[in-house]
């Protein structure tokens, strides 16, 4: 009954993670990108100055533009700059843009409009880990029910591997398919407790979509549920009386006062240049694991006093907040950030070894006939696609952020278009070429367009590594590092690929032993 488990276990373990091991691979790398979020972004819009932090003077800036270009809005948003985010990011409701928003990117320091490219950036990666590209809420569904999958696969994973620990020290290198096995236990092991984390938290993030009988039981609908988790707008009438909006700078001076620590990150004012003016200051959060949507203060923007600050925080909000910050790294600094980044490549190449791996053990079978059923064919090449390709097809988009001319319409479109272009050429370029062939040409593609990003940031922009290390702006010069160095691990790849495998000379087959009366027998006659 124990082996009858433990076989189902592994059964499971096994198709669960071949149904959903290509998208898992997607989900997570993509994911794993997303800690740098702000970083890609700065790098896909180098024509956004990096400037001194002075908060005041960004809101002094950021307030006299909206003045001039939205002063009818019914609403401002301001994303304040930090460290990892140079500029001013203005927007208000109203104009032509995306779902009735107009956002524009400020000059921290002089308050001018700067004319960037039009790029997703970093939340291209950020979006496509949890919606995949897909209508609402289908992508999100996709995502979700993946997630389940890959903890489904870490718990019987566990369950599967008896030796799983003792075996985690065992790494035994050119054994072919017990290689892979070792590779793909020890990394397993390794980082188990990010991936039960990071798994289970992402179903919770969601869980009003994958558990909303508890919620429809403890709220009357959902939108109850979200208000308490994420601190529900209030919707301000406008009086029709017009009265200044009270100088932001001075604002800021008064949340100060009340906590010296605060890192505000974000404004938002409603009936700008009205009597019921309102003015919220959204903190950083950063500094804690739970991230708390409806901490602020709100002041009435006609006299400045304090309508509230800091709403109580409930037993949803914590929960919800906490495993959205353990998710996110929303509190990590940059060491812990670098953590989570390596975890979550960890991750993404165990889903990786065990696709290699099912693959592998099968086409032993068939390696003395020199081929093999279409059913491992497919998996052949969705495996390389999923893998190589989606690499290739990441580079494709930071090639198109630098290649496609600034000024081009629906420009941020087709850098999307570039990304999913080249994932579609690796999928027919591996249908057509040999396995091994195919994963090596592709990871010496790859490995080059990698490795050149550098040199094509520095000749299309001027802030190459040249540039942008002895200025200190380490945002560019860590993603171009970081690039050059997944370029120099891609070619070492491809190099072992495109290689001719050695064929290990097989042993000689032992005598076999014989019996003590077979023995005797025959020392008698």
């Amino acid at each position: 009954m124990k082996e009858g488990f433990r076989q189902a276990m592994a059964w499971l373990h096994t198709w669960a993670g071949l149904i959903f091991g290509w998208l898992l691979f997607a989900i997570f790398l993509t994911g794993t990108m997303s800690y740098f979020n702000p970083e890609i972004t700065r790098w896909s819009q180098p024509e956004v100055p990096v400037r001194a932090l002075d908060i005041p003077l960004a809101l002094d800036k950021a307030q006299a533009y909206l003045q001039r270009n939205a002063a009818d809005a019914p609403s401002w948003f301001i994303q304040v700059p930090d460290e990892r985010t140079p500029g001013i990011r203005v927007g208000w409701r109203g104009g032509d843009g995306p779902r009735g928003f107009t956002r524009k990117t400020l000059d921290a320091e002089t308050g001018e409009e700067i004319a960037t490219r039009e790029t997703r950036g970093g939340d291209f990666f950020y979006r496509f880990h949890f919606q995949l590209e897909m209508p609402y809420p289908w992508g999100r569904w996709l995502a979700t029910f993946a997630a389940l999958m890959m903890l489904v696969g870490l718990v019987t994973g566990i369950i599967t591997h008896k030796k799983i620990f003792k075996e985690f020290f065992t790494f035994r290198p050119g054994k072919g398919q017990r290689s892979w096995l070792d590779g793909h236990n020890a990394i397993g092991v390794l980082v188990l407790p990010f991936h039960l984390m990071i798994s289970y938290s992402s179903l919770v993030i969601f869980m009003y979509m994958v558990m909303p009988a508890p919620i429809l039981a403890s709220y009357d609908n959902e939108q109850g549920y979200f208000n308490e988790v994420f601190g529900g707008r209030d919707d301000i009438k406008a009086s029709g009386e017009k009265v200044a909006l009270q100088p932001l700078p001075q604002l800021y001076q008064r949340v100060l006062e009340q906590a010296p620590e605060a890192k505000i990150i974000w404004l938002d004012i409603q009936r700008p240049g009205d009597r019921n003016a309102q003015v919220l200051f959204i903190p950083d959060g950063r500094e804690r694991v739970a991230v708390q949507r409806g901490a602020g203060w709100r002041f009435n923007g006609a006299d400045g006093s304090l309508a509230w600050s800091a709403r109580p925080e409930t037993l949803a909000s914590t929960i919800t907040g906490g495993f959205y910050g353990l998710h996110m790294a929303s509190f990590a600094g940059p060491l812990l950030r670098w953590l989570y980044f390596f975890f979550g490549l960890a991750g993404t190449a165990v889903i990786g070894t065990g696709l290699v791996m099912w693959l592998g053990k099968r086409q032993l079978k068939h390696a003395k006939s020199g081929t093999q059923p279409f059913e491992l064919r497919l998996v052949e090449v969705l495996n390389i696609a999923s893998m190589s390709g989606l690499i290739l097809g990441v580079a494709g988009f930071f090639w198109a952020n630098r290649l496609l001319p600034v000024g081009l319409e629906g420009r941020a479109q087709w850098e999307v278009n570039a990304f999913f272009a080249l994932w579609l050429a690796s999928l027919l370029h591996a249908v057509l070429r040999p396995g091994r062939r195919a994963w090596g040409e592709q990871l010496a593609l790859a490995a080059l367009a990698w490795a050149a990003l550098p040199l094509l940031n520095g000749l299309t922009t001027g802030q190459g590594l040249n540039h942008s290390i002895p200025a200190g702006d380490w945002a560019m010069a860590g993603f171009d590092l970081t690039v050059l160095g997944c370029g120099l691990l891609f070619a070492w790849t491809a190099r072992k690929m495109l290689r001719q495998p050695v064929q290990a000379p097989k042993r000689a087959p032992k005598p076999a032993k014989t019996a003590p009366a077979a023995k005797l027998e025959a020392e008698a006659s």
